[in-house]
Formats: C-alpha cells, structure tokens, sequence
C-alpha cells in the first residue's frame, strides 16, 4: 500500500492542482498565448515564484497534469519480473492502463481530461511541449534498456518502437473519444489493437534482453552485428 501523504504534501498537491486548473479556464476563456503566468497566480493568490516552483514552464501548468507518465514505461522495464522482455512489460503498462482507462491512453472522458485535449489539439506550445514530453519518455525508456547491457544503438531502436506503438494506440483511442465514442465503446477495440501492436513488435524483436527465468541464468540477445 501507499503511503499516506504528509499534511505538506497534501498541501502542496492541492496548490498544484488549483494552478493547473485555475490556469485550463483562463487559456480555455482567453487563449494560451493571451494568458500571463503572473495571471494565473493571481487567480490561485499565489506568487509567480510559486508557480515556477510547481512548474518549469508555462506549457507546464496543462500538461502537468500528465508529466508523471514520462518515467513510467522505463520503471515498467526495470521492474519487470523474471522470464519477461522490455516488450511483455511495455504490453503488461498499456493493457493495465486501458483496464483503468487512463487519460495518456485517451481513455478517459472525464471533463478535466477532455478540456486538456481538446486545449492541446488548438494550441501549438502545448503541441510542442508534449513532444518535448514525448522525446524524455523514449530517452528514459532508451536508459533503462541501456543498463542491461544493451548498447546505446539498440535500446534507442527498441525505445523508439515500443514507445510509438503506445503513441498510435493512443491517438486512435483519443481520435474516436473526441468524436464522441465512450471509453466503454472503445475498450474492446482498443484492447484488439493493443494486442495486434504487441504481437506485431514481438515477431520482430523475439528474445531481445528476455530476463533469466530462474536465477543464477544469464541470457542476453543482441542483435546480429550491433557494434553500435
């Protein structure tokens, strides 16, 4: 079980969460580029200061909400258990997040997770900023491969695919969620598509840094030829 929040900590996620949203309605009534940092403080009675401890860039403020996604598929790769590849624990973090239908996977349609997509879809910055999220996750997803011996050639490649297979996945669900599909509608197919990206990678990457299924066995495959 997790542990409970401090009283500290419960407060400083309750002014986090007051700026992100205080700032959703003013770029929602304004526009993003209309909108001052120091605006937003003022909404939530805080200093600018304050904000850029929360938030290291204005984009920040919208996709905050979803920066704890960028070191989740490399712990999902260092924490996998024995007999697993990078790709079953990649397949293992989609599957458990479409079940809960979360918002990175465009599964949700609650109204803060809606309001922040269809912000991102009409605002260039935020476009931008969540490729700048985008490139962190592969790069951290590209280190935690690269511990396990893997050269740095391979495990940007290996990076690079399971993470844009999540990518796809996830435009197609937020495409049919924003034409108005529920997540309940979606699931099933999402779940088809999910299995069809995996197996697809999986033909391709076979045995790849498969984790030893009893202890004391070492086995790492690299490909044919990589001196990269």
């Amino acid at each position: 079980m997790d542990e409970p929040l401090t009283l500290r900590e419960r407060k400083k996620r309750a002014t986090r969460t007051a700026l992100g949203l205080a700032a959703l309605d003013l770029f929602e009534e304004r526009g993003f580029d209309a909108v001052s940092v120091a605006e937003v403080a003022d909404r939530v009675e805080v200093s600018k200061k304050t904000v850029f401890n929360y938030f290291e860039v204005k984009e920040d403020l919208i996709l905050g909400f979803g920066a704890h996604h960028i070191d989740e598929p490399a712990e999902a790769v260092r924490n996998r258990g024995p007999g697993l590849t990078p790709l079953d624990a990649m397949r293992d973090y989609v599957m458990t997040a479409l079940e809960e239908r979360q918002p990175f996977l465009g599964m949700s349609d609650a109204p803060v997770a809606m309001r922040v997509q269809e912000l991102i879809r009409r605002t260039p910055a935020l476009q931008a900023r969540h490729m700048q999220y985008m490139e962190m996750t592969r790069a951290r997803l590209a280190e935690a491969l690269m511990e396990e011996k893997g050269s740095r050639l391979s495990a940007r490649l290996v990076a690079a695919q399971l993470h844009a297979a999540q990518q796809v996945l996830a435009a197609e669900n937020a495409r049919r969620l924003l034409e108005g599909e529920s997540p309940d509608d979606i699931y099933p197919d999402a779940v088809a598509n999910a299995r069809h990206a995996f197996d697809w990678l999986e033909r391709g990457f076979g045995d790849l840094l498969r984790r030893p299924a009893e202890k004391g066995a070492s086995r790492h495959a690299e490909p044919s030829g990589d001196r990269a």
